[in-house]
């Protein structure tokens, strides 16, 4: 039997012409939107990370975040997209952390 199948997501949202400099009111409405989606989500500094079960699901988050924005007044809308679609191995957020955790305490063992 295949491994399940789970897409490692990560998108950024950035307005462009907004009045002014900070983005928090446009990310937070982003991030509720991928919270109402029901998706293991990680929100990082630069950018925001899921797991998705298929392509349509992964596009489904981001068009309702991309949207969000939009309807939060932002007239510009910049969305960029990265997917990890590993179809030989589960893998989760936490996984892929973990396997370059391991790697560092092996390293570091051997100082």
């Amino acid at each position: 039997m295949p491994p399940e199948r789970r897409l490692v997501v990560e998108f950024s949202i950035v307005t462009v012409g907004t009045q002014g400099t900070s983005l928090s009111e446009y990310v937070a409405r982003a991030c509720e939107a991928v919270k109402n989606s029901g998706v293991n989500y990680q929100l990082t500094p630069m950018c925001t990370i899921f797991e998705a079960g298929s392509l349509d699901q992964a596009f489904e988050v981001i068009r309702s975040a991309h949207e969000a924005v939009l309807e939060a007044g932002a007239k510009r809308v910049l969305t960029s997209i990265k997917i990890d679609d590993r179809a030989d191995k589960g893998r989760t957020m936490e996984d892929k952390v973990k396997a370059v955790e391991n790697k560092l305490s092996k390293q570091d063992h051997q100082i």
